[in-house]
């Protein structure tokens, strides 16, 4: 079986720039389309809630690639127009602007959107922190210094609420968790990150949900606490995660459910496959259904699609990666690699959480499932060996705390 003729990809982030990057480095020379719902060419995410947030990064520096870069890739580039379903009998995406795009194997790479609270569609002041055009909008309400509520206690809310404070802005973060990041991190770390935010001037409103956000003339005002209570603000953030975007692929055929339901290799049927966000792949060592949003994902996925896409019949390789995930956060720089919600046992084996230097293992099921590394990211990077091979975690904790005392 000979490579596709034509392969589409839908979707023009990291994933998607993915696919079609590794699709010319390993030979392809047939067409390949990349729509991007967005305007924009190719750009890094992770930046929005950090540096581009801040100021310290101009939009320029996010470009994952430049017009000559994109061009060398010799791309029917369809930028600013979304797809609007998928024709899997004819192998089409009908797009927004009409028109139609043919192919015989098909990639996925649409993302994720921000969830937003019912009614606040519309209502200046409310933002999410998703795409560019988000990112600047806030960025500019920032200036003002305003109060600001944050809903949600995320890794994207927390480093708003960091870059927020540094700007001025007088910041209240309302999360329904008893302690924030404690689903990610677990309490002890997430205590700690809690109490840095309480240091430099945020106020936490933990264990608690928004009943609605309060508007006047068309303008955020506020939020209101299940409990009644109500929070005055003039800026809104809403950071209550994503939905996967698969809303065009509805009758299609394709399964989709919390994202595009793919086998191991990352094949959802009918010549289609998925990478990135959108991407809901079997584990290969789980077992189990897989969903991340992580931007290093995004890419290693997409050119795991690539390879699979242009594979001989048969020799497909599952996606088994090591997940990895950074989070800045005033001075402190967070890396966490593996999966770490879920598990059932944490230990610090490097430093402490006083000194606000550290790194812990997690374990689920008597394995080594994650590590997370505050301000130690060569120490941490040690670590990721033990999550490829699912050490044991008695005997990988032992021999870490030997280590650190050795």
């Amino acid at each position: 079986m000979s490579s596709p003729a034509r392969i589409a990809v839908v979707g023009a982030s990291a994933a998607g720039l993915s696919v079609v990057e590794g699709l010319r480095r390993a030979g392809y020379a047939g067409r390949v389309t990349l729509i991007g719902e967005e305007k924009h060419l190719p750009y890094d995410r992770p930046p929005l809630s950090k540096q581009l947030l801040s100021g310290e990064w101009d939009v320029a520096r996010l470009q994952l690639r430049d017009g000559e870069a994109i061009e060398a890739l010799d791309l029917d580039l369809r930028l600013g127009v979304a797809a609007v379903a998928l024709d899997t009998r004819n192998r089409e995406v009908a797009l927004v602007d009409g028109s139609r795009v043919g192919y015989d194997a098909l990639v996925v790479a649409t993302g994720a959107a921000a969830r937003r609270l019912p009614g606040t569609e519309g209502v200046a002041g409310v933002h999410v922190l998703r795409t560019l055009e988000d990112a600047l909008a806030f960025r500019e309400a920032l200036r003002t210094r305003p109060r600001l509520a944050i809903v949600g206690s995320g890794f994207v809310g927390a480093e708003a609420a960091a870059v927020a404070r540094e700007l001025g802005a007088e910041v209240t973060m309302v999360t329904d968790v008893a302690v924030p990041l404690a689903d990610a991190l677990g309490p002890e770390l997430g205590r700690m990150l809690s109490e840095v935010h309480l240091e430099h001037g945020v106020s936490i409103v933990a264990g608690m949900l928004v009943k609605e956000i309060l508007a006047e003339n068309g303008r955020a005002a506020g939020v209101r606490l299940a409990d009644g209570r109500v929070i005055e603000a003039d800026e809104v953030l809403v950071g209550i995660g994503a939905r996967p975007g698969t809303a065009w692929l509805e009758g299609s055929g394709i399964a989709v459910g919390n994202g595009v339901e793919c086998d191991s290799t990352l094949y959802a049927g009918s010549g289609v496959w998925a990478a990135g966000d959108v991407a809901c792949w079997l584990h290969p060592r789980t077992g189990e259904p897989t969903r991340i949003e992580h931007r290093t994902n995004a890419a290693e996925q997409g050119l795991a699609v690539a390879r699979n896409i242009l594979a001989a019949p048969g020799e497909a390789t599952p996606f088994d990666p090591v997940p990895y995930v950074w989070s800045d956060q005033y001075d402190l720089k967070i890396q966490i690699y593996g999966r770490t919600r879920g598990a059932d046992e944490v230990r610090i084996v490097e430093g402490t959480v006083e000194d606000r230097k550290l790194v812990a293992l997690y374990g689920k099921d008597g394995r080594v499932c994650g590590v997370v590394g505050v301000n130690l990211p060569r120490a941490t990077r040690g670590y990721r060996a033990l999550i490829a091979e699912a050490a044991e975690w008695d005997q990988a904790v032992d021999t870490a705390l030997i280590g650190r005392t050795a």
